[in-house]
């Protein structure tokens, strides 16, 4: 078996675009190829996330991750958030997921981040387990509030 993973360019929107696709699905939202399309795009060409696809046995498309920029004022340094992150049915149980969070953690500190951050569901016990196992940390004593700005 070889697994690889490496930084996504917007050459490989036909790629990522169906995976995002299926994510989104995955946390409830709507099959809608043509918006995940188009959000995956936008953000490639902007460059405005860092997209890293993975590739199992030579076949491109076994799951990616998306990171997000973010500062610590008072670290006065980069924060990446590693905002999705989600492996092919397919390509599930062969290190795929752990192989993409060990490539976010290596871009981060070649970036020169202060930390990666990352959020998932009180109840999506498998990437809890998984986020344990390498090495994540949950940052106990914090509260985290949000304030949605449109309709759900």
């Amino acid at each position: 078996m070889s697994l690889t993973v490496r930084r996504a360019s917007p050459a490989d929107l036909d790629l990522i675009a169906p995976l995002f696709d299926r994510y989104r699905h995955f946390y409830t939202q709507r099959d809608d190829a043509a918006v995940s399309r188009a959000f995956i795009g936008e953000r490639l060409q902007r460059g405005d996330s860092v997209l890293l696809l993975a590739a199992l046995d030579g076949a491109d498309g076994a799951g990616f991750t998306q990171l997000y920029p973010t500062f610590s004022s008072v670290r006065a340094a980069r924060v990446w958030v590693l905002n999705d992150l989600f492996v092919d049915p397919a390509a599930r149980r062969r290190g795929v997921a752990h192989a993409l969070l060990a490539a976010a953690v290596e871009f981060a500190r070649v970036d020169g981040a202060a930390r990666l951050e990352l959020e998932t569901d009180h109840d999506n016990l498998s990437a809890q387990a998984l986020y344990a196992a390498a090495g994540w940390r949950r940052f106990d004593g914090t509260q985290r509030y949000h304030l949605p700005l449109t309709a759900v």
